[in-house]
C-alpha cells in the first residue's frame, strides 16, 4: 500500500495560480501534481484562477519512479 505525502504550502505573493506554485517547488513538469491538488484541497478550484495571498494547501509529493534512468549522453567530439 503506497502511502502519499503531502506538503503544505502557503500562497506568500500576488498573481500566484495553482500551476504557477507547482512549478516553483518541483521546477518541472509533474504530471498529475495540479489534479492531485485539486483533489486534496476541495473548494480550491471555487477560490479562482489567482489564489488569495495566505491561502494554505497541500501539494502531493511524487513518489520518485523505479524505473528512472539516468539518460545517455552522445558526445560527437
Amino acid at each position: 500500500m503506497t502511502r502519499t505525502v503531502y506538503e503544505i504550502m502557503t500562497v506568500a505573493g500576488d498573481g500566484i495560480t495553482l500551476p504557477l506554485l507547482i512549478w516553483r517547488r518541483f521546477k518541472r513538469p509533474v504530471p498529475g501534481v495540479l489534479e492531485a491538488t485539486l483533489d486534496a484541497n476541495p473548494g480550491l478550484a471555487d477560490l479562482g484562477p489567482v489564489l488569495p495571498l495566505g491561502t494554505r494547501l497541500r501539494i502531493p509529493i511524487p513518489a520518485p519512479a523505479a524505473e528512472e534512468r539516468p539518460t545517455e549522453r552522445i558526445s560527437l567530439w
